[in-house]
């Protein structure tokens, strides 16, 4: 009893994320608290930008599985040009989506539909993509595989699994860059020229 009632409750309230660099640093957000729902955290994210820095300004982002929109939204901080967040489940959707016109970020969409039907319905190719779906899912293979045709030359492919996951090699993509902590593994993929 005590836990259905615990576990009402926070259903009826949010989470927070912070910001933590650009435009909204220190800006504290709010989240649908969804099941499987896990933003990465504040540490992980630093490394990660750290690694795009030089990369981030002016580039197309695409943000599947977005969930919070942690990753997303840091990007916007930090001067992506446009941002399309994806994200299945409608009340996360429509939470990230209020905290944007918050924000008075016009650079950013939310797509209510699976990353899967956003990829094959969309042309779009991006200079920079995110991928951190719901681990219990197993979705990190299929998605890169559907990708390439989403990707500009040259693009940024950020990958975060469980820290012991095993991602083959899609043909085209190089990696850049590894580092686990704690139990996350962090994976960014360059595009090659030659890939297809």
């Amino acid at each position: 009893m005590a836990r259905s009632s615990s576990r009402k409750q926070s259903s009826q309230t949010h989470s927070q994320l912070r910001i933590i660099g650009g435009q909204w640093r220190g800006r504290k957000l709010q989240f649908a608290p969804v099941e499987g729902l896990r933003p990465t955290g504040d540490r992980l994210r630093e490394v990660l930008f750290n690694w795009l820095q030089f990369y981030l300004p002016g580039s197309r982002c695409l943000d599947l599985f977005a969930g919070s929109g942690a990753l997303g939204l840091e990007a916007l901080s930090r001067g992506a040009g446009s941002v399309d967040f994806v994200e299945l489940n409608t009340r996360a959707a429509r939470t990230l989506t209020e905290q944007l016109k918050l924000l008075n970020a016009p650079k950013a969409k939310v797509h209510n539909c699976s990353a899967d039907e956003f990829l094959r319905s969309n042309g779009n190719r991006y200079d920079l993509v995110f991928i951190d779906p719901p681990f219990a899912d197993d979705l990190w293979q299929v998605t890169l595989s559907a990708l390439s045709k989403h990707l500009a030359p040259d693009a940024l492919i950020y990958v975060e699994t469980p820290r012991e996951t095993l991602i083959a090699a899609v043909p085209g993509w190089e990696q850049e860059k590894e580092k686990r902590a704690g139990q996350v593994c962090m994976r960014l993929f360059r595009r090659t020229e030659l890939s297809s």
